[in-house]
């Protein structure tokens, strides 16, 4: 197979910029012309070997990120929200859109913003008649939707954040040794931890913080950090937020909860400590949980942000369902992408996960793009601490790409070279083209349909090409 050539002037463009380098200078440091560079830069011609090298010893640069997959999210992300059947007289060739996200990257993320203003909006006229006619009604974009985005672009990996917390962590500091460290801060802050038996997880009134003896050890930790966050480390929360500039007050203070959590995470599995101990369990989550005294939804999180410069771990992609199938946590450093609209493919092995609580499901699938996964899953339910609470009850995949699935012990005894072994999955059925899907439940909306009502297929229609 020949190899695909490495499209990345944006990126390089940005790398200059930051270097506060001319071209000309640039150019100079990385052994090539002038005009070759703003090829480069300008994606007529691809990066070199040579640059690609030039990079790594003159500047330190961590190469990989000439290939992050912000291009192939928003390629994706672009391709769903062109499948609308407004676009269907002008939608673009694909090779149109990898131009955009590649050279215009920003203009991408502006259409993908107005696309989804615009589905909020004809939503709601569709059920909100008689208020979108009184004067005065104005929409914003969800602010659930816009803090998703947020981490999703930032490969989940908050850098400032992660430091501060690996550094409030200490090197060779133990579970015990951080929440200790953490318990110092409130009483240093006059700031009293009382563990009652209450139906709030955590509470706090400025002066006690309150957790609740009815959820797991882990969450309590979890929430115990969190709050820390929230009291020791508001000043970079607000600068992050400030260059974040979202647009509605909702999404600063939904982002600022995503902060916290992140730093949470990351104190109690912090990052360096987190990255060897990965390598060293061969990705074990049980084991992993048992060393970072957290859950195996927190380890398998955690493990998706390991996005460092320089020192990066294995680029998962991560997710968690609730029983209907609906995504309610999502990242991907990986190519593989998600639905941002309804659920994710029913023949994903995390949908499975319900059906055999407490076992790790293993799953070798490829998209329709011929990329193949290593997949995960296992279900993760919540018990509610009492016989009247409800069980939270939820699924969560953990996977990466096959060339380091041998880096996971969940890859033992799988035959990897066999292509029969790995299941077709696709990403949501308005835009797979896979024509003999028997869980297909839509039609693509990019393609036109064939029917004959006299033959049936596995669907009643054929996908015309």
């Amino acid at each position: 197979m020949a190899q695909q050539k490495l499209y990345a002037g944006a990126k390089l463009r940005e790398t200059r910029v930051r270097l506060g380098l001319t071209q000309k200078a640039f150019a100079q440091r990385l052994g090539v012309s002038l005009p070759y560079l703003n090829q480069m830069e300008n994606n007529n011609r691809p990066v070199s070997t040579g640059v690609v090298l030039a990079l790594a010893q003159e500047f330190g640069f961590d190469v990989t990120e000439l290939s992050t997959g912000d291009a192939e999210r928003m390629v994706t992300d672009m391709r769903e929200a062109l499948a609308d059947p407004i676009f269907a007289e002008n939608a673009p060739p694909l090779a149109d859109l990898r131009l955009a996200a590649s050279n215009a990257p920003m203009l991408a993320r502006a259409f993908l913003a107005l696309h989804r203003a615009y589905r909020q909006n004809s939503e709601r006229l569709a059920s909100l008649d008689e208020a979108l006619g009184r004067e005065g009604v104005t929409h914003q974009p969800s602010a659930w939707e816009e803090v998703r985005d947020f981490f999703h672009y930032c490969d989940n990996y908050i850098d400032a954040v992660d430091r501060a917390a690996e550094h409030f962590a200490a090197p060779g500091a133990t579970p015990r040794d951080v929440i200790a460290a953490a318990r110092d801060v409130f009483a240093a802050r006059g700031i009293e931890i009382r563990h009652d038996d209450s139906g709030t997880i955590r509470h706090f009134d400025g002066k006690v913080l309150h957790l609740s003896t009815r959820v797991a050890g882990p969450t309590q930790r979890f929430q115990l950090l969190h709050q820390l966050a929230l009291v020791s480390q508001d000043k970079l929360f607000e600068a992050t937020l400030d260059l974040a500039r979202f647009q509605s007050e909702e999404a600063r203070a939904i982002a600022k909860i995503g902060l916290a959590n992140y730093f949470a995470g990351a104190a109690m599995m912090p990052y360096q400590a987190m990255l060897s101990a990965a390598k060293d369990t061969r990705h074990d989550l049980e084991r992993l949980a048992d060393i970072f005294g957290a859950s195996i939804e927190q380890v398998a999180h955690r493990l998706c942000t390991l996005q460092r410069p320089g020192a990066k771990g294995i680029p998962f992609f991560f997710v968690r369902v609730d029983q209907s199938g609906t995504i309610t946590k999502r990242h991907s450093a990986s190519r593989f992408q998600f639905a941002r609209y309804g659920g994710a493919c029913p023949l994903w092995n995390v949908h499975q996960a319900f059906e055999t609580p407490g076992r790790f499901l293993r799953q070798l699938a490829e998209t329709p793009d011929g990329v193949r996964y290593l997949s995960i899953a296992r279900d993760v339910s919540k018990p509610g601490g009492s016989f009247h609470a409800p069980t939270q009850r939820y699924a969560i995949a953990l996977g990466c790409e096959v060339q380091h699935a041998e880096q996971l012990t969940y890859a033992d005894d799988l035959d990897l070279t066999k292509p029969k072994a790995f299941e077709p999955i696709g990403i949501s059925c308005r835009i797979c083209e896979r024509d003999q899907c028997h869980q297909r439940a839509v039609p693509p909306v990019s393609h036109r349909l064939h029917v004959d009502h006299n033959a049936r297929g596995v669907v009643p229609y054929e996908i015309a090409r």
